[in-house]
């Protein structure tokens, strides 16, 4: 059960994920989540490194989606300026937004890559669905009232994969 809950992969944040590492990899499209994981869950904007980094990826020819449990608005907003586009509404961890992210591309699973920070939501709805995960740290260490819960079992699930040694840092080595 455990292994449901482990990323393929983990780093400190987005910016770290380079286009050439997830090309070596086999990955032609990036879902991600949104809040705390590519801008402040309070934060309405995206910001000129989000702005940089999805042109980035675009010009190696890796598409991306953003799959968020947020309302349509803010997802929107946010996907408009950086030219993605999302799925409303994800309901990760079940595989609705996974699927419907899927149905905008047709390339097999093993083409896509799950960025998020949460485990409880992104890492295992995503590991479930088939499709490999990149664990980063949330942007912010504060979160909405519903993340706090899910922030409580993911401690224990991060002190167990760390005890067994089942955590792989991406590392510019990955390259």
């Amino acid at each position: 059960m455990l292994a449901y809950f482990k990323p393929t992969w983990i780093t400190k944040e987005y910016q770290q994920i380079r286009p050439e590492f997830l090309l070596k990899q086999g990955i032609k499209i990036v879902f991600t989540d949104l809040d705390n994981t590519l801008i402040a869950w309070d934060e309405p904007h995206a910001t000129e490194q989000l702005i940089e980094w999805i042109k980035d990826l675009k010009a190696a020819g890796i598409s991306v989606v953003l799959v968020s449990n947020n309302n349509t608005k803010r997802i929107g907003k946010v996907a408009q300026v950086i030219d993605t586009p999302f799925v409303y509404p994800a309901l990760k961890p079940l595989h609705k937004g996974f699927k419907d992210a899927l149905k905008l591309h047709h390339v097999e699973k093993e083409a896509v890559v799950m960025i998020g920070d949460q485990i409880m939501t992104d890492i295992f709805g995503a590991t479930t669905f088939g499709i490999r995960t990149i664990l980063v740290n949330p942007i912010k260490p504060s979160d909405g009232w519903n993340t706090k819960i899910n922030r409580f079992f993911e401690r224990i699930i991060l002190k167990r994969l760390k005890k067994k040694n089942q955590l792989k840092e991406l590392t510019l080595d990955d390259e």
